[in-house]
């Protein structure tokens, strides 16, 4: 395997990008839960709506992890990390590591007191990849959900 690095995403890695979700869809066994296309990610990337980090191996792109700045009333600025995927080939080599803390670096610069994400209680691998980075995972908290 080539050296990976870690970048900021351009609208042209928006396909691959794209590509990622989707196979983590499929992983999660929802592959017909994505609706959205390549073309939506790269016009809501252009106008700002979320950024996204890559790891960029000379294969192409390897991982990915898309987030956005939201707001806590009880702690302030926050990262929520939306997904965090590394392709199955190059899973157990270190890139979610190196993606994950990236993003914690920059939530760190944004000056955000927390970053959130969602992980699915049966994701065992996910569950033990977070916790190795003493996450608080909730298990209190139910999500709620209107689709418009």
């Amino acid at each position: 395997m080539s050296e990976v690095r870690i970048r900021p995403a351009t609208e042209a890695d928006m396909p691959a990008v794209h590509a990622l979700v989707y196979e983590l869809a499929v992983y999660e066994r929802a592959p017909e839960a994505v609706v959205t296309t390549p073309e939506e990610y790269a016009r809501d990337f252009r106008e700002g709506r979320f950024d996204c980090l890559v790891a960029e191996s000379s294969e192409g792109i390897a991982g990915m992890a898309l987030f956005y700045m939201a707001y806590s009333t009880w702690k302030g600025k926050m990262l929520y990390l939306d997904d965090l995927v590394v392709s199955e080939p190059y899973r157990r080599s270190g890139i979610g590591g190196r993606l994950f803390e990236a993003v914690l670096a920059e939530g760190r610069r944004r000056g955000c007191r927390l970053v959130k994400w969602q992980v699915l209680d049966w994701n065992e691998p996910a569950l033990a990849f977070y916790r190795k980075y003493d996450a608080v995972i909730e298990t209190d908290w139910w999500n709620g959900k209107i689709f418009l």
